[in-house]
């Protein structure tokens, strides 16, 4: 499947767009924030949920594939954990989007069950966390365990956790590359359902290896999201793929 890149925006970086939420007038919903949204009452796409933290780079790839004609889900949602590029590209696609802040909560296990309940009022069949920098708890796996992809930077089992890239840099490995898989409560322990591999260059730095992952991270996770969606996931033990 080839993946159609849309043509460049206005940064979403740019101060002048920034805190462009709306909250939403009922109070039980403090964290939530509603922009217009097509009805999909009739929609019989699959719905899913994005969780993103930074720019919101491999969330836009998700949403330019869901746009298209093709795509067998649709998303319901954006859930961010912070003030973040990613909620505005959002706003921009018409998504409805909610921030769910740790510090918004008296401790971890709050802000877990404050986050499921965020996740759970939209209604997905699938979550698919990308660039989301939380690990997410056990209220949140408890009720969408086996239902929730990652996108980790690095050729798993190898070079796990937040410096993935850069720790694939400093060992020398020769190359790295993307996986997604299904998150479990260890730290991108889940069993693995896609690859892809990346050269590292005698020249990389860190930037520049992790700007190639990227590249190939946009094509490959929403591509497995369409997959999984359509076709559905056997697990076996650490095994699993797509039918």
């Amino acid at each position: 499947m080839s993946i159609r890149q849309s043509p460049r925006r206005r940064s979403p970086t740019d101060p002048s767009r920034r805190h462009r939420f709306r909250p939403a007038r009922d109070r039980s919903l403090r964290h939530h924030y509603d922009v217009p949204v097509t009805s999909a009452a009739h929609d019989a796409r699959v719905p899913v949920v994005v969780m993103a933290s930074g720019t919101g780079s491999l969330m836009a790839a998700i949403l330019e594939l869901a746009a298209t004609d093709s795509a067998s889900f649709r998303v319901v949602g954006v859930v961010v954990d912070r003030d973040c590029a990613a909620a505005d590209r959002a706003i921009d696609d018409g998504i409805s989007v909610i921030l769910c802040q740790l510090r918004d909560y008296d401790d971890r296990d709050a802000w877990d069950r404050g986050l499921t309940a965020a996740v759970d009022q939209l209604a997905p069949e699938w979550v698919v966390t990308a660039g989301f920098m939380k690990i997410l708890g056990p209220s949140f796996l408890a009720r969408f365990g086996g239902r929730i992809l990652n996108s980790h930077p690095a050729l798993l089992p190898a070079f796990p956790g937040a410096h993935g890239v850069a720790d694939a840099l400093a060992y020398g490995v020769k190359v790295t590359g993307t996986t997604v898989h299904l998150v479990d409560d260890g730290v991108d322990t889940g069993p693995i359902l896609a690859q892809r591999i990346v050269e590292v260059l005698p020249d990389d730095t860190q930037e520049t290896l992790h700007e190639r992952i990227k590249e190939v991270e946009r094509m490959l996770l929403p591509e497995t999201v369409h997959a999984v969606v359509t076709r559905g996931v056997v697990t076996d033990g650490r095994k699993a793929h797509i039918k």
